[in-house]
């Protein structure tokens, strides 16, 4: 499990997972709006993690960052190290 510490955001933390295949197979948001990060754990789930990026990317909701927004910087990290 990877842990990405967020920044600019109500959420702390986040956890995943991504397969040797590059589909999220599990996220769990620490800390934000438990229904938001939930709904977008859920979303990002079975998608590949590129996909999840440019899907995510930019989004803002203060700060010019957002659970989202740092859920793709989360997966793009990873996919880098890759």
């Amino acid at each position: 499990m990877e842990i990405y510490q967020t920044r600019g955001t109500c959420a702390r933390a986040i956890q995943f997972e991504v397969d040797a295949e590059g589909v999220v197979t599990k996220v769990k948001f620490i800390g934000g709006c438990a229904g938001n990060t939930q709904g977008v754990a859920r979303l990002a789930e079975g998608k590949k993690a590129e996909d999840v990026v440019a899907l995510l990317s930019g989004i803002q909701c203060r700060g010019g960052t957002s659970c989202p927004d740092q859920l793709a910087k989360a997966l793009q990290k990873y996919l880098e190290k890759q």
